[in-house]
């Protein structure tokens, strides 16, 4: 799928809030149909970088762009409406809305026509298994539910990159290898997919390239056999495992 040509670029990426320093220099390129897996300790920046990409937040320092098009000064709907989506870490679904009606508002991101965002809503809520549970109030939802809807919100939107923010956490094995499958299947469309996640058996497993962050900065980039055999990389996460023995 990949053409070797960057269509998401981040370049000389840095933040800060107030006296922190939250990414320093992130240099990283997404090509169409890659999946890359973010991963680093807690508190290392990758939420933030996810905030910097998709608009939340605007960068202090260097340049995001999606195909040419500078990201930096756009808003977050803006950036939803050129092409790149946003699964969050928490779950929050219109709780008081229907599944259907959840994934249907953000059909209307590519048109206007009732008729189209309904058959839209209808694909993304066949393609994320949730075609039988439309009817049902979001809150009803099983834990796994709303991490397929939160999925489902995302994609409604019709993008071409899409962000994942830990949408495995709290889930079981089983669970897991469901959500794992899905992300494949959203790839196989033609969707890049970058993904924060603390799961490592299941972001080595999925990913092509693995970017990994410490204290605001990449510490190394490659595929996942070079990353788990990547000394830095392998210090980091044995200190984290001391931390908290």
């Amino acid at each position: 799928m990949s053409t070797g040509q960057p269509f998401l670029s981040l370049r000389s990426i840095g933040k800060s809030f107030g006296g922190l320093q939250a990414l320093h220099n992130i240099d990283f390129d997404a090509s169409p149909g890659e999946i890359i897996g973010l991963i680093g300790p807690n508190g290392a920046g990758k939420t933030t970088l996810f905030h910097l990409v998709s608009g939340f937040y605007k960068p202090d320092r260097g340049t995001i762009t999606f195909k040419r098009t500078e990201l930096s000064g756009l808003r977050a709907d803006q950036i939803c409406k050129i092409g790149i989506s946003r699964a969050f870490q928490i779950v929050r679904p219109f709780i008081g809305l229907t599944v259907f009606q959840n994934v249907l508002i953000g059909s209307f991101n590519r048109t206007q026509s009732r008729g189209e965002a309904h058959d839209h809503c209808a694909r993304v809520l066949e393609l994320t298994g949730l075609s039988k549970f439309k009817h049902q109030l979001a809150k009803q939802l099983t834990l796994a539910g709303k991490k397929r809807l939160e999925i489902a919100k995302a994609l409604s939107t019709d993008p071409e990159i899409l962000l994942l923010d830990e949408v495995m956490a709290g889930l079981t094995p089983v669970e897991t290898e469901e959500i794992m499958g899905l992300i494949r299947t959203i790839n196989e469309r033609g969707i890049t997919i970058l993904a924060i996640e603390h799961v490592m058996a299941a972001i080595m497993s999925l990913s092509r390239r693995i970017v990994v962050l410490n204290y605001g900065k990449k510490i190394a980039e490659g595929t996942p056999e070079e990353i788990a055999n990547n000394e830095a990389v392998i210090g980091v996460y044995l200190g984290e495992e001391n931390k908290t023995a």
